[in-house]
């Protein structure tokens, strides 16, 4: 399951990707709500420090892909919403 949880992860951010295509490429954020993802966003910055501190790999791995999509699909949604 240490493995598999990679793979979880990834696919966790793929399935990210429609949103912020749609933000980005048609530059269209309505009903994206930048409150809702700045919550996620808050809760992926705990969750990497927690990944940090136990020094889990699959933790730190995710929580900074995440915090990076979360900051796209938040100032998009500012500039677009």
């Amino acid at each position: 399951i240490d493995k598999a949880i990679y793979g979880a992860s990834i696919f966790g951010i793929v399935m990210t990707i429609p949103q912020i295509s749609n933000i980005w490429v048609d530059k269209d954020a309505t009903g994206v709500s930048a409150l809702s993802w700045s919550a996620y966003l808050l809760v992926s910055l705990f969750w990497l420090t927690y990944g940090i501190l136990h020094k889990e790999k699959p933790i730190i791995f995710g929580n900074t892909v995440w915090i990076f999509l979360y900051i796209i699909i938040i100032w998009g949604t500012l500039l677009y919403g």
